[in-house]
């Protein structure tokens, strides 16, 4: 075991403290492990959401050796793919904590569990299934309402900007000329407006007048 001194003391406990909010926060998907580096054989210090099963005490990982052996050893591995005891599938980040010298003396690893999110996808996939070999074509959304939306867009970037974006006095030219060509008159036509343009209904209808 190497010998801390009062710096390492500090960072040790304030990463304690980080890891004790992400642990809060992504509970319970997501473990969150602080180790010490300068005591590999039971250099973990805090665990919060013990996806793994492992305790404060229990010997550092591969990867936080390597961190020891090597200075130059990169100081942030993202979302690289890592796997539970019992075969479960994860997605781990490791950051190493270097101290005023550049030496590691600590490192900072989450590891989430995919099962859920997997399961989730899944779930999400077969709900999205549509027969794409239907002779059904049908929308929802009326042509007229895509002629108005259209001519708005048209307008925004012939101005250099977008719908929601337009001066006031833009906004009033564009529905005067909206109500010139009829599009107005379609069903609905004041609040497909107002939803294209961010605006209320009623800023709608007065600058319709």
């Amino acid at each position: 075991m190497a010998k801390r001194n009062p710096e390492h003391h500090l960072l040790l406990e304030q990463l304690k403290q980080v890891a004790r909010g992400l642990g809060e926060t992504f509970a319970p998907f997501c473990e969150v492990v602080v180790h010490d580096l300068l005591d590999p054989k039971h250099s973990i210090l805090a665990i919060h959401n013990s996806l793994s099963g492992r305790q404060v005490g229990d010997p550092t990982t591969e990867l936080g050796l390597a961190r020891i052996a090597d200075p130059q050893y990169p100081q942030v591995l993202a979302n690289y793919s890592n796997q539970f005891a019992d075969g479960r599938p994860a997605k781990s980040t490791s950051i190493g904590i270097r101290d005023s010298s550049g030496s590691y003396v600590a490192a900072l690893c989450m590891n989430v569990d995919l099962t859920v999110f997997r399961g989730l996808q899944n779930v999400l996939d077969q709900f999205g299934l549509v027969d794409a070999a239907s002779a059904i074509k049908e929308s929802l959304n009326p042509l007229s309402a895509n002629a108005i939306r259209a001519r708005i867009d048209q307008y925004a970037a012939q101005r250099a900007t977008t719908p929601r974006s337009l001066k006031s006095d833009d906004r009033r030219a564009l529905i005067r000329e909206l109500k010139g060509s009829g599009l107005m008159e379609i069903r609905h036509a004041m609040e497909i407006v107002a939803l294209q343009l961010g605006v209320s209904r009623a800023t709608v209808y007065n600058d319709a007048k």
